[in-house]
């Protein structure tokens, strides 16, 4: 096991989260802080659960966190923690939407940390994640609040810059980052969007 991958990964047993993954939203928090007390937020294949746990604790009672994922999630939130609503769907079904919106009809930030199967096809693997990522930033542009934030996972290709222009033209501020707790040989990075401007055309 590597040894940045054995750190993190006891870190998260430590702290009592299902994946290390908590510390690359963890760090993309401490730096841009788009999760804020008292937003509602959802959370675009959740499963296990630990970005939704660390949304649930950053943004308290008075929040609320919607997390979805085609694999049946189930974690309690933390004391103090904003209620987390678990949703079994796809997010390439429009009845999605429908689903999310009985619970909440907007969010103030949406975040991702999906990622498709890899296959060791470079190109494959690169278009899978940028098919994914932007159903995301759709489904930003149908159920994020003017101003909202965004933050999703996306595999390096040479598409990539594509899809990070697709982004500036619905926020005021991009960023993309690649948090210590990625592997140094993983093509994933965080593409963080602050600053949403809702599009002219409707996507629905």
């Amino acid at each position: 096991m590597r040894k940045v991958k054995d750190f993190y990964y006891k870190k998260a047993k430590k702290d009592k989260y299902p994946a290390r993954s908590i510390y690359k939203l963890e760090e993309a928090q401490h730096r841009y802080q788009f999760l804020k007390r008292g937003d509602s937020v959802l959370d675009l294949g959740c499963c296990p659960g630990s970005w939704s746990l660390f949304a649930s604790e950053v943004v308290g009672e008075t929040g609320v966190v919607v997390g979805v994922d085609l694999q049946e999630t189930r974690q309690a939130p933390r004391h103090g923690g904003a209620i987390i609503h678990w949703l079994q769907s796809d997010i390439m079904d429009p009845e999605m939407v429908l689903l999310v919106r009985k619970i909440r009809p907007a969010f103030r930030v949406l975040i991702s940390d999906l990622a498709p199967k890899t296959t060791g096809n470079r190109w494959a693997d690169h278009q899978q994640s940028l098919r994914l990522t932007r159903r995301t930033l759709e489904l930003a542009q149908i159920l994020l609040l003017e101003k909202g934030a965004y933050i999703c996972k996306v595999f390096q290709g040479e598409d990539f810059p594509v899809f990070v222009d697709e982004v500036k033209a619905c926020f005021e501020q991009v960023k993309v980052i690649k948090p210590q707790s990625s592997r140094t040989e993983s093509r994933e990075v965080f593409v963080v969007a602050l600053g949403f401007r809702r599009p002219l055309v409707q996507v629905s």
